[in-house]
């Protein structure tokens, strides 16, 4: 078995082997000689061969030729190597750019040496021009996109592999560099391998900011250019901010001025010499927009109607917002906004007459077309006919359906003529002002508009002032007629007990009603010193009226007791217990009580002054040591005087009985 090996060689030329073979019986050439890495240009100088040997049936083969040559077919090395081989490693073409060719031949054991198979070795090592992309003016905006940058072709002549084309990156970093290796790329990393005229680069999109493109010039055997054209990229895809100044809540009466201010934090809204020149714009309805140069633009609305503002801009990257078709889609819309102007007054007039069932209630109506009644304002006032005096406003009343209501309560005013004025508003703030109703007719009324109504009261069978004692209830009676004299039978009468100062709550109210003969008749709770008032409120077509102010008097109530119906002179003190007596809300502490005594058919004396504790409560010892006190039949009593706070008339307790001895 023969050793088949294959062979490392040198850069030293060997000497060339010469020897005649007989055509007949020369061994057959290596089949598919091939270079390592393809036939294609190489960078390095350095090569490979491969190939399979022939199949023998004469003389066996025992060693391998090679030949080098040169670009012109000069033969620059040639080797004879004692042993087959079916590979040649290490084969060293010299530093010089060009398309060298390997030759391979075999020799058997007769001396014989078959013809020879070649291969061309490419080499060119050479780097070429640089190239640089056409510059990129301005910013770009999303429009742009996908943006077609297009290089310059390289200057200079061409390396001996030719271009094999383009290697280029896009990042954020201004020192990038297109290839991983130092001098060359890989058929990867050229990114257009189209050749010299294949130039031109598709970007899809790109992030806002600055990007950066590298770009250097590939030989044919990967060898790049020295230096990578950079250029710089901007990047703005966002559409301006633009914002509408003066747009008014809701319905104006005047005319608007409008102004929209944009703003952009990409490329701006500054004009340039290059680029798309930022501007913003304005249009109303479907007219004309209006344009300025820059972030700023102006315009005023005076007809009346409703508007429809739209307003965008458009930055220096060229984002705009304004609606157009770009690349036949719709882009993005423009901001609106709606401008609504009414400068007509509104139409007012009060209704032809009043209602029957209600006639203090005023009514005026108020129509307008465009921006219709403001429910929300408007008023009425009177004033005396003739008088001159300013128009008092009346309290309003909820108004719908654009009707002004006011409420005038006539029965409060004296009897005479009053004219009314109303003042209306629309939604808009225009405003007009009536004295007249629907037919043209003065707004004008005589009062009284409703039936008088009579209240009378006061104590059954003792007019308006009574004085009671404590804890008795007491009688009112009373009528309620209307016009001369008719009753007024089943109608809430208001009654006010209004008490003095010290009492808790300070007033209570109540409500009765009257019989079907328009007769009242109640029984007022018991309680300390008031006055008493009764009041009919009136209703739409009964004027209110009210009864005399009664006087209600309590005297004081209190108790007292003595320990002993009989007293010793100069014996045990007699003890004297009482109590002041108050309903709940008076306060019955520190009051003053008298302590009085008499005999039979003489007057009362006073001989002490006490003061009650919290619980209204008072206690005194009394002792007896005058002698002529024996036998002597005494009444004591304790006595309230009036004092302040205390809602009570003066009143003292009923008399207890003492005999001296």
């Amino acid at each position: 078995m023969r050793l088949r090996q294959r062979l490392a060689l040198g850069g030293a030329l060997v000497a060339a082997l010469t020897c005649t073979v007989p055509a007949a019986a020369s061994p057959a050439k290596p089949v598919e000689l091939h270079v390592a890495g393809g036939d294609g240009w190489h960078a390095d100088n350095r090569f490979e061969l491969g190939w399979t040997n022939p199949a023998t049936t004469g003389s066996p083969l025992v060693a391998t030729h090679y030949r080098l040559r040169d670009p012109l077919g000069l033969t620059i090395e040639e080797r004879r190597i004692a042993w087959v081989s079916d590979g040649i490693a290490g084969l060293t073409v010299p530093k010089v750019p060009g398309s060298y060719v390997a030759e391979v031949w075999l020799e058997d054991a007769a001396g014989e040496q078959g013809p020879a198979a070649a291969a061309p070795l490419r080499f060119d090592d050479a780097r070429p021009a640089p190239v640089e992309s056409e510059a990129v003016a301005g910013w770009i905006g999303r429009t742009s996109f996908p943006l077609r940058l297009r290089l310059r072709h390289p200057a200079g002549p061409l390396p001996a592999s030719g271009i094999r084309g383009y290697a280029v990156t896009i990042d954020s970093s201004g020192e990038g560099a297109p290839c991983a290796a130092a001098d060359r790329c890989s058929e990867a990393e050229t990114t257009l391998p189209g050749g010299a005229g294949d130039d031109e680069l598709q970007v899809p999109a790109l992030p806002e900011g600055t990007s950066y493109l590298h770009a250097v010039t590939v030989s044919g055997s990967g060898m790049k250019s020295a230096l990578a054209g950079t250029a710089a990229i901007r990047v703005d895809t966002t559409d301006p901010v633009t914002q509408l100044q003066g747009v008014p809540p809701g319905w104006t009466h005047s005319a608007v001025r409008l102004i929209a201010l944009a703003s952009d934090t990409g490329s701006g809204m500054e004009p340039s010499g290059a680029g798309s020149q930022p501007f913003t714009a304005i249009r109303v309805d479907d007219g004309a927009p209006e344009f300025a140069s820059g972030g700023a633009v102006a315009t005023t609305l005076i007809d009346e109607g409703i508007h429809r503002i739209a307003y965008y801009a458009r930055d220096a990257a060229g984002n705009v917002d304004d609606g157009a078709m770009v690349n036949g889609v719709a882009d993005r819309r423009p901001r609106t906004a709606s401008v609504r102007i009414d400068r007509t007054a509104p139409r007012l007039a009060f209704a032809n007459a009043q209602d029957p069932s209600d006639p203090d209630l005023v009514r005026a109506r108020v129509a307008d077309q465009l921006s219709g009644p403001d429910q929300s304002r408007g008023r009425i006032g009177v004033r005396r006919v003739g008088s001159g005096d300013r128009f008092e406003l009346l309290p309003a009343m909820p108004s719908a359906d654009g009707e002004l209501r006011a409420r005038w309560e006539s029965d409060a005013f004296p009897e005479g003529e009053y004219e009314f004025r109303a003042t209306g508003y629309d939604l808009a703030g225009n405003a007009s002002a009536t004295t007249r109703r629907q037919n043209g007719a003065a707004m004008v009324l005589a009062n009284p508009l409703k039936t008088t109504t009579a209240l009378r009261a006061g104590f059954h069978l003792h007019g308006p002032r009574r004085t009671i004692p404590y804890g008795r209830r007491i009688l009112l009676d009373g009528r309620l007629t209307a016009g001369r004299a008719s009753p007024l039978g089943g109608v809430p009468v208001r009654v006010v007990e209004r008490f003095p100062v010290g009492v808790q709550p300070g007033a209570r109210t109540w409500t009765a009603g009257t019989a079907q003969d328009g007769t009242i008749s109640l029984r007022l709770p018991t309680g300390p010193s008031r006055s008493v008032s009764l009041a009919f409120s009136g209703s739409p077509t009964l004027a209110r009226s009210a009864g005399p102010v009664l006087e209600m008097r309590v005297r004081s109530g209190v108790r007292l007791r003595a320990s002993s119906m009989v007293a010793e002179v100069g014996g045990a003190p007699l003890v004297f217990n009482g109590r002041l007596l108050a309903e709940p809300g008076v306060s019955a502490r520190g009051r003053a009580v008298q302590l009085q005594f008499r005999l039979p058919g003489a007057p009362w004396a006073e001989f002490r002054t006490l003061q009650t504790d919290s619980r209204g409560r008072f206690r005194y010892a009394y002792r007896f040591s005058d002698d002529d006190s024996r036998g002597a039949r005494f009444q004591f009593r304790a006595y309230v005087p009036a004092q302040e706070s205390w809602p009570y008339e003066p009143g003292g307790s009923r008399p207890a009985l003492v005999r001296g001895r």
